[in-house]
């Protein structure tokens, strides 16, 4: 059975003289006193279906103080297991049991299984404490927006039919299994479809349409023997296994029928397909087109975030698609006044989140001084009370982007490794919690 708390843990809890091992054992301290927090994890981790049979896993505790650790490091699952065995400082802040080292699998499911909703409580309950101590009040607030990327390489046509053809035969090998004797009917063609994907990568425009016309076809033809395979398992007894994988096949037969339909329209037949209808990724397909200005084209989703004076995070929305910064002004407003209890006395936000309409609103809900990055179009006296304050509070907007940077370069915020629009969410906000505890430490040691 799950353990909420590590029963025993290792009574010498050794962490290095160090700056870093310092902040673990603040971090570590903060932790012990918010027990509380274990209830979420600890319902996260016990699944309906779950046996309480067999070797007794991690702890709730252990799990969150892994998957800190994970953040606050910057580690890879592989890493994270390492590193447990070999420092002393990382094992004291996991709780981890004596003579327990877990392994990679054992961390990643672990820790996986904690959801969005939970890592968000956690923030939530630290936010709480740091007005309590009036580390961070939350009456002045900035706000920005930024890309994390989803964990796919750089979408083409040809890459997507290439993969489409590789799930496709995977899948018809499974399915092979799931019919016995019987022999399926179909061609593996994944050589000849990775042949014409490399040739179109390095083709210089001759021939090209040729080659994705046979790449095209390979991948319909494909796409009729997995047709063929639904057909032949529906005909005899459903099990578990047959179910599962014919899900998982209708899954993939609706995207990849969206990528052929994509490389005919826009190879063939030079049309331009709208961004709403481009598939980016088989794998990751909740993936959306993010265009910032003019830079380049990222692949992943839009986050709004709102940090305070104390550089904290008080807040992060995970987009849908590309809405426009202006339109996301007012309710970023709104969950921090469901947060905070109040409208924040002052905001600051960078030029694309600015409006008229915004100051008027922003104002009407109780915040007595605006301020944009740029003023499209609006006067200081509309914004702020003088020249003076919309100077500071324009001033104050620009720490939002560094913050930004620490998050990406020092807590994995860049690019999300995890699989899936649910655990992209909870990367996002395992980030924030890692970062915003070894905030909230140094704050209560300076």
């Amino acid at each position: 059975m799950r353990q909420k708390r590590t029963v025993q843990s290792s009574i010498f809890d050794v962490y290095a003289e160090h700056d870093i091992g310092r902040e673990l054992k603040a971090m570590s301290d903060w932790l012990d006193a918010r027990s509380e927090m274990l209830e979420w994890v600890a319902e996260d981790l016990c699944r309906p279906a779950a046996k309480h049979t067999g070797r007794i896993g991690l702890s709730a505790e252990s799990i969150l103080r892994c998957a800190i650790l994970k953040q606050y490091r910057q580690l890879s699952y592989e890493e994270l297991a390492f590193f447990l065995e070999d420092s002393l400082s990382l094992q004291a802040f996991a709780r981890l049991p004596l003579s327990m080292r877990p392994k990679k699998s054992a961390l990643q499911a672990g820790i996986s299984a904690i959801r969005d909703e939970s890592w968000e409580r956690i923030n939530q309950r630290l936010l709480k404490v740091a007005r309590q101590a009036k580390i961070e009040t939350g009456r002045m607030v900035r706000v920005d927006s930024t890309v994390t990327q989803t964990p796919i390489l750089t979408p083409a046509d040809s890459n997507l039919l290439w993969d489409s053809v590789r799930i496709q035969a995977r899948l018809l090998e499974q399915a092979q299994t799931l019919v016995g004797g019987v022999r399926l009917d179909w061609h593996d063609h994944r050589r000849v479809a990775k042949k014409r994907a490399y040739r179109i990568r390095f083709s210089r425009g001759k021939g090209k349409k040729q080659l994705y016309r046979d790449l095209i076809k390979v991948t319909r033809d494909t796409l009729g023997y997995l047709g063929r395979a639904q057909l032949r398992l529906s005909l005899i007894p459903q099990d578990t296994a047959i179910a599962a994988w014919q899900s998982q096949a209708s899954h993939y037969q609706g995207l990849i029928e969206r990528v052929i339909n994509q490389a005919e329209r826009r190879v063939l037949k030079g049309e331009q397909v709208p961004v709403a209808e481009k598939v980016v990724s088989l794998f990751e397909e909740h993936s959306d087109i993010i265009v910032k200005g003019s830079r380049d084209v990222q692949y992943g989703h839009k986050l709004n975030l709102a940090t305070g004076r104390s550089g904290l995070v008080l807040d992060v929305v995970i987009e849908a698609g590309n809405p426009a910064d202006s339109e996301r002004f007012i309710p970023l407003l709104e969950r921090q006044i469901e947060i905070y209890g109040r409208a924040p006395r002052q905001m600051a936000a960078d030029g694309g989140y600015a409006s008229k309409d915004n100051v008027l609103q922003a104002k009407a809900k109780g915040v007595k001084d605006v301020a944009f990055h740029k003023k499209k179009g609006l006067k200081v006296e509309q914004m702020a009370k003088s020249d003076w304050v919309y100077r500071k509070l324009r001033n104050f907007r620009a720490g939002v982007e560094a913050g930004i940077s620490c998050l990406k370069r020092a807590y994995g915020l860049g690019r999300c490794t995890w699989k899936g629009l649910d655990h992209f969410k909870a990367y996002i906000w395992s980030s924030v919690v890692a970062h915003n505890l070894a905030v909230f430490t140094r704050h209560q040691g300076a």
